[in-house]
């Protein structure tokens, strides 16, 4: 796939943090109730998803609220009975133990792997692995424990913060085993998990973000060529 223009620009809610107002993986898309039309046509059209809209403990911080993959969800604590049903199908759901509530901001994931909050307790990572079926690390990028909001990972590359370290950088290489480069979007931001939802089939950026941005995220996640 070749991703190409200016439609892959975006806003969620009216923001460019699509990160924070919604949350892909290869089989869901959350998004944020406050979503347009339009937006979610252009979501649908780029990541291959007919969209979800819903909230998480009743706000629209879905994206910072939610991680997961294609086997299911993490959720904040906080999620309501009712929104755990909802989310429960596209898979298994649990909500994240411990003081610590933005899963989608402390949790980086794919298919294989997690990198999580440093702070995250035993249980914590038992239940992200067992819900994700993934191996866990505690970790962080940049010198960061919101290590979703630092990065994006899908299946076929993962595109950081540039201020990753060199020890960081082998970390999440040898933990997902995937192409890993630098980056920013919405016009020089590190935090890349807040402004860019991608899977293996396509991505969209916050409408913020520059030509040269869109060239580096499209090489990172492999849709160069």
């Amino acid at each position: 796939m070749q991703a190409n223009g200016s439609d892959r620009r975006l806003k969620v809610a009216g923001s460019a943090l699509l990160g924070v107002f919604a949350r892909c993986t290869e089989t869901a898309l959350l998004v944020a109730p406050e979503t347009t039309p339009g937006a979610m046509a252009a979501l649908e059209k780029h990541l291959g998803l007919a969209p979800f809209r819903g909230t998480l403990a009743g706000s629209s911080v879905v994206g910072s609220l939610a991680c997961g993959n294609s086997r299911g969800f993490i959720l904040t604590p906080h999620a309501s009975d009712e929104e755990v049903a909802r989310v429960s199908a596209f898979g298994k759901v649990a909500r994240l133990s411990g003081k610590i509530s933005a899963a989608g901001n402390v949790i980086l994931a794919n298919d294989t792997a997690a990198l999580v909050h440093p702070g995250l307790s035993d249980r914590a990572c038992e239940s992200i692995s067992r819900t994700l079926g993934v191996e866990v690390r505690r970790g962080t990028i940049g010198g960061l424990k919101t290590v979703g909001m630092t990065s994006v990972a899908t299946n076929r590359g993962i595109l950081v913060h540039p201020r990753i370290s060199e020890a960081e950088l082998a970390e999440v290489e040898d933990l997902f085993r995937l192409p890993v480069d630098v980056g920013t979007v919405n016009f020089g931001s590190p935090l890349v998990g807040s402004g860019i939802l991608a899977n293996s089939r396509g991505y969209a950026a916050g409408d913020e973000t520059t030509g040269p941005e869109l060239g580096r995220i499209e090489d990172a996640l492999g849709f160069m060529g």
